[in-house]
């Protein structure tokens, strides 16, 4: 299984998710690929934000070696799913997608919490530490759900 995490500057929501997903799965023992990329290159080869950092290591999580990138049309292909925070990221790739763009692929995180309702993961790049707490929560139950629903394929 080959797992693609988007946001938009790929250093606060999608290396999170990259984070958690990876570490549920491997704790599962499954040998599972999970990334993550934005849909815009502000912050490529950058680190995660020093705050995702922060509260990833204080559940456990290590994502102080992830580097930012961009999301490339090539990533359709490869990856199985790939969940995307908000619905501006997943307009940004389905644009950069173009022809290869797959609809069955593509889905808002939330949604395997709340199916069919396109709640977004909100961006905390603005906020205080407490938005990344809560960013942190809501990401680690869609990944709980993941795992659950994918574990087994």
């Amino acid at each position: 299984m080959k797992i693609l995490m988007v946001c938009l500057g790929n250093i606060c929501r999608s290396p999170l998710a990259e984070g958690i997903l990876q570490h549920k799965a491997k704790q599962q023992g499954l040998n599972w690929l999970v990334d993550s990329a934005g849909t815009a290159n502000y912050h490529t080869n950058e680190p995660p934000h020093r705050l995702s950092q922060k509260v990833s290591k204080m559940n456990g999580i290590d994502i102080s070696h992830l580097s930012g990138r961009q999301f490339v049309k090539e990533d359709m292909n490869y990856f199985d799913k790939i969940y995307v925070m908000d619905e501006e990221n997943y307009a940004e790739v389905k644009r950069i997608s173009r022809n290869l763009w797959n609809e069955e692929k593509v889905d808002l995180l939330l949604n395997e919490l709340y199916p069919n309702e396109n709640r977004s993961v909100p961006d905390p790049w603005y906020g205080a530490e407490e938005g990344y707490h809560k960013v942190f929560a809501m990401i680690d139950k869609a990944c709980d759900v993941i795992i659950s629903k994918y574990a087994h394929q």
